[in-house]
């Protein structure tokens, strides 16, 4: 994944999940890849983000360059500092720090999915192949029913994410075609993707901040009449819902898969991220697209260390992002 070289602009950016560090190494890596390559990646055709990647994507669709995401990047570190600070509810199934905006909670890892990451994490796409009917079918219907049963079990927090809804309005982005925001309906446990044909209504700060919301730890956004929560909790990337045609060049970039699969903490999470990511790039690629998958390197992945909210990272984060991105121009 990391060895990927991007010869033409993209028509799809798809940015997965990854706290507040992926956010960084997203921004740092799109703002590497337009400075090497002149590429305008605002102009993109479509655009799909999951939490930490939701934030960048409702920049870029915005009109606004890679660097505008980190005053809205800084605004959740800050709420979700200040969460864990209050020991906003219970820790008993709540994802530690270093898994911040993973998406999948130590309470699904125990679920099997730890074992699936681990087979599967790190070998090539003919292993993913088996997974890509299930992900296709969304694991339905027993994988959104065992999604909105864990998320019950969990306590349910009070805090909400002003300082980020404040940063997102003053982008002034809409859902105009282009964007889409993956987030999960909080009592049926269906993904949801705003912007979408046929998704519910919703204003861009809204969208994002569901996407954002990691269970636990932030408020469900209501919407609509539902309550929402992060996009990670069905998939890394949701990958499978960029709109795409015969022909048309997609690059995921996703900061919770790494090629040092069980060399951290999170470990376990990375494979799975990277292994349900390759599944729903068959999926995609059985559409007519082309799809390149980008991981961080290993400089980033040294940079990140083992907690994606730590945000006093965020410079060595973004400098190995940024020479990632340059070298990302084939």
């Amino acid at each position: 994944m990391a060895g990927v070289q991007v010869s033409r602009r993209p028509d799809v950016l798809v940015l997965g999940v990854g706290g507040v560090l992926g956010e960084a190494w997203l921004r740092a890596c799109l703002a590497g890849l337009e400075a090497e390559s002149g590429w305008d990646l605002r102009a993109c055709d479509a655009f799909v983000g999951t939490s930490a990647g939701s934030i960048v994507a409702a920049a870029l669709a915005a009109g606004r360059r890679p660097e505008a995401a980190r005053d809205a990047s800084a605004e959740w570190e800050r709420s979700a500092s200040a969460a864990a600070a209050e020991g906003d509810g219970s820790t008993e199934d709540r994802e530690p720090p270093g898994g911040f905006g993973l998406g999948l909670g130590p309470a699904l890892l125990r679920g099997g999915l730890a074992a699936l990451g681990r087979r599967a994490g790190g070998v090539a796409m003919a292993a993913a192949a088996p997974l890509a009917p299930a992900v296709s079918a969304g694991l339905e219907p027993g994988g959104a029913a065992l999604r909105a049963a864990v998320l019950r079990r969990g306590p349910r927090p009070t805090r909400e994410i002003p300082r980020l809804r404040r940063a997102l309005e003053r982008m002034d982005g809409a859902f105009d075609g282009r964007l889409r925001v993956a987030a999960v309906d909080l009592a049926s446990g269906r993904r949801v993707v705003f912007g979408a044909p046929g998704a519910p209504e919703a204003g861009v700060p809204d969208a994002v901040l569901a996407s954002c919301a990691v269970p636990w730890i932030f408020r469900p956004v209501a919407i609509g009449g539902r309550e929402y929560v992060d996009g990670g909790v069905w998939s890394a990337a949701n990958l499978d819902a960029a709109p795409v045609r015969r022909g048309s060049e997609v690059l995921c970039l996703l900061p919770t898969a790494s090629p040092r699969l069980a060399a951290d903490r999170a470990g376990a999470l990375r494979a799975f991220a990277s292994a349900s990511t390759a599944a729903e790039s068959l999926i995609v690629r059985r559409r007519g697209a082309r799809v390149g998958i980008v991981a961080p390197d290993a400089a980033s992945v040294r940079a990140m260390g083992g907690n994606l909210l730590d945000g006093r990272r965020r410079p060595q984060v973004e400098a190995a992002g940024y020479a990632q991105g340059r070298a990302l121009a084939g």
